[in-house]
């Protein structure tokens, strides 16, 4: 019989329906995210230790998850915990706090001083300084006083398949020498799961917090030479949706953790039983309030004080009579002013009277009084005077309107040779020349958005011309011109995230910049009086501001430049264009209820960016198959490894010689370990080797009566066992043999690895 572990997907056309979308949809249910793991005090249960004999054991599963540990006269285990240490000097009382297992996330400041035993991503043991605090913390809470100098009680530990010599070794030398246990062995937790649920030949499939193993057993005896390990469990699922929590929302306003993470993916993930199809449809608008999981975060809303209608009244009519009187007070000061220029207006017009009656010196004398160069500015500021006060009687005193035509501007001093003036004329005279040059100036701008607004007509005249004539040419110019339209936009948008990045191309570039205007010449040391600054010689140097601007005013022209252009365009493709709809239009395109993203990031709802609710949500969508997903396709999380079906088949085809001893594994499929308690994975691994098994052979997955405990229910159960006296390794083996003897078991629970193997 031959497994082939290709598989094969049909291609299938995906077409979003968009039905339903802007339809009302029931409230969401919100799942809060998880405090740290903290139980309070837990009493230890002594009477075990009272009720046990020197004969009776204790059994420790050693997980990299939760040790679990008891007396072998138990049915579950009395203690679970994880082998987590906190250590810290407080200084208040001048001593050494140590706090073990779910009691290190008292606070803030014991969380901050977590310790495992376990080296990172492994079941191995590596800080032995925080494995004895484990110990130390499990014999106490069993009752173990320490009266008797030793625990005088048996061990049965459980340990990873290929344990380190050294681990191994280390873990007996701490046992026998600082606990003075009396005997000690070890097992396999898989092993011992698969005893508990009276397997006997199979494929043992242990997906636990640390890895996945595949272990063939054949008559009750593990082929440990045909063992097989992926390395991934619950623990890189866990890191996994970290890291893609955190690419999901970079700006978070909350802080994801490792517990949160472990949480997210024992609740809220499944195993997908066709992945490629239902990703292709997850985000699918139909149903997509049932597949969306939303985490809520601890937040702080803004407080809104909401008014009575009464309360609104009273502030409208106190703004109200509050205008009222601005109103009368400007009115006041309008009228004030009004007077003053009256009689300003006066007091020049008689001053402008006595002026000829007077000699020239005296006329010079009054008119420095008023600040004043000749009798011409005088008969100015008159005029200016009387304007003003016609405008005010106009707007104030509802004086009659007679807009004064303007007055054709006449320069007569141009005209007359320089000889023929005194001082004052000639002041006059370049006065009359720099008004002349305004004049001509303003005539200029007139004419130019005079010849702007023919220009415009004439473009929009053509541009007619060229639509009735050809549609389809003038349709196809549109279309590029909107094309044009967007792609600026998008480099624009594009450009300003780069800058928030100092590490970008376009932040190096603009810091370049900066640095070269602040020094021509870096590095040099500048002569005296060889550092001419000639920027701004050339027109094109002004260039540089536009490189270097980052503020939100130019941001902002430039946006509304480009929206406004690309509305003109898009209405224009919306009056003339058949195949063009609102639903091409940009701000269709932008709408979140045709977001594919906001799909992604915010559900089938609309997003409150003001509301701090929501802005301390997570949604979990496509992630709950993704994180799963790794342990069969190892490739979407970048790891070299095959998935389990591909391991399965190569170690049943390639190192199992007897046909009869495939058929006899295929019966019995063995599932243990968290990480297949996710929904859909006993079903999902039966699917994939049914795909590649032939149609004629048997196939039976079963799933453990609990994976989490079964291992350690078949560690106490063969601790009950005569069996179990033949393989316990006792404190004068250890003292004769030393710390690397181990014996091996013949039964099939036990490690069955010789002394010298690591």
């Amino acid at each position: 019989m031959t497994i082939n572990s290709i598989r094969t997907f049909e291609a299938e056309s995906f077409v979003t329906p968009t039905s339903g979308r802007a339809s009302p949809k029931p409230p969401p249910r919100i799942w809060n995210a998880v405090e740290p793991p903290f139980r309070g005090y837990q009493p230890a249960p002594s009477d075990g230790y009272n009720h046990s004999s020197a004969s009776t054991a204790i059994i420790i599963d050693n997980g990299a998850s939760l040790l679990r540990a008891g007396w072998s006269f138990d049915k579950s285990p009395r203690l679970s915990f994880p082998a987590d240490v906190a250590r810290y000097r407080d200084r208040k009382i001048n001593r050494t706090c140590t706090y073990v297992g779910y009691d290190a996330y008292a606070d803030a400041t014991t969380r901050g001083q977590i310790r495992n035993a376990f080296e990172l991503g492994s079941s191995v043991v590596g800080n032995w300084d925080m494995m004895e605090n484990v110990l130390d913390y499990t014999f106490h809470k069993l009752g173990i006083d320490g009266s008797e100098g030793s625990v005088a009680r048996p061990i049965l530990m459980t340990e990873p398949i290929a344990n380190l010599r050294y681990s191994r070794k280390t873990m007996t030398e701490l046992l026998f020498e600082c606990y003075s246990a009396p005997s000690l062995t070890y097992g396999i937790d898989a092993l011992f799961s698969y005893t508990y649920n009276k397997g006997k030949t199979g494929l043992i499939v242990s997906s636990s917090h640390s890895s996945t193993q595949l272990i063939p057993v054949i008559n009750g005896r593990a082929h440990m030479s045909s063992v097989s390990r992926l390395n991934w469990g619950g623990l890189q699922g866990a890191e996994y949706m970290l890291k893609l929590m955190k690419l999901k929302y970079p700006t978070f306003p909350g802080r994801f953790t490792d517990h949160q993470a472990q949480v997210m993916v024992k609740e809220h993930c499944c195993v997908s039983q066709d992945y490629d199809v239902e990703l292709r449809s997850f985000l699918d608008w139909s149903g997509l309030e049932d597949r969306d999981h939303v985490i809520q975060y601890p937040f702080t809303e803004r407080e809104v004080v909401e008014k009575s209608e009464e309360d609104l009244a009273r502030i409208a009519e106190r703004k109200k009579e509050s205008g009222r009187r601005l109103q009368e007070q400007a009115a006041k000061m309008r009228l004030e002013k009004l007077v003053r220029k009256e009689q300003e207006l006066e007091y020049y017009k008689d001053l402008q009277e006595r002026l000829p009656l007077q000699t020239k010196k005296e006329q010079k004398r009054l008119l420095d009084e008023e600040e004043m160069r000749d009798d011409v500015q005088l008969d100015k500021t008159i005029k200016e005077l009387e304007k003003s006060i016609r405008k005010a009687r106009n707007k104030d005193v509802g004086g009659p309107e007679n807009p004064e035509e303007e007055e054709e501007a006449s320069f007569p001093m141009l005209d007359v040779p320089d000889e023929e003036l005194d001082e004052a004329g000639l002041k006059q005279k370049r006065h009359q020349r720099l008004m002349k040059s305004n004049v001509e100036a303003r005539a200029r701008a007139k004419a130019e958005k005079e010849r702007e607004k023919a220009r415009i007509a004439e473009e929009e005249r053509l541009d007619e011309e060229r639509r009735e004539n050809d549609l389809e040419g003038w349709l196809e110019e549109r279309r590029h011109a909107r094309a044009a339209f967007v792609q600026k936009m998008k480099d624009r948008d594009r450009l300003k995230a780069d800058l928030t990045n100092r590490k970008s191309l376009a932040s190096q570039m603009r810091m370049k910049t900066l640095a070269s205007l602040a020094s021509d010449a870096p590095g040099r040391k500048r002569r005296r009086g060889g550092d001419d600054d000639n920027f701004g010689a050339n027109d094109d140097d002004w260039g540089v501001y536009r490189t270097v601007a980052t503020g939100e005013q130019s941001e902002d022209e430039e946006e509304e430049d480009l929206g406004v252009g690309l509305k003109g365009i898009e209405a224009q493709l919306l009056k003339y264009d058949p195949n063009f709809t609102e639903n091409h239009t940009m701000d269709a395109q932008s709408d979140w209820t045709k977001s594919l993203v906001h799909a992604f990031l915010r559900g089938p709802r609309p997003f409150d960016p003001e509301s701090q609710r929501e802005a301390h949500q997570i949604h979990l969508n496509v992630e709950r198959i993704r994180v799963p997903e790794v342990v069969f396709q190892p490739a979407i999380a970048g790891l070299d490894q095959a998935g389990i079906v591909e391991i399965a088949a190569d170690i049943i085809n390639q190192r199992i010689s007897s046909a009869q001893d495939r058929q006899n594994i295929l019966k019995d499929v063995f599932l243990t370990g968290g990480n297949t308690l996710l929904n859909g994975f006993q079903s999902r691994l039966q699917r994939e080797m049914r795909a590649v098994l032939p149609s004629e052979a048997g196939l039976t997955v079963r799933q453990a009566s609990d994976p989490l405990l079964d291992a350690w229910r078949g560690a106490a159960q063969y601790s009950r066992e005569p069996e179990f006296r033949t393989a316990l390794v006792t404190r004068q083996d250890y003292q004769e043999k030393g710390s690397e003897y181990l014996r091996v078991s013949q039964t099939e629970g036990m490690c069955n690895l010789v002394m010298n193997t690591s």
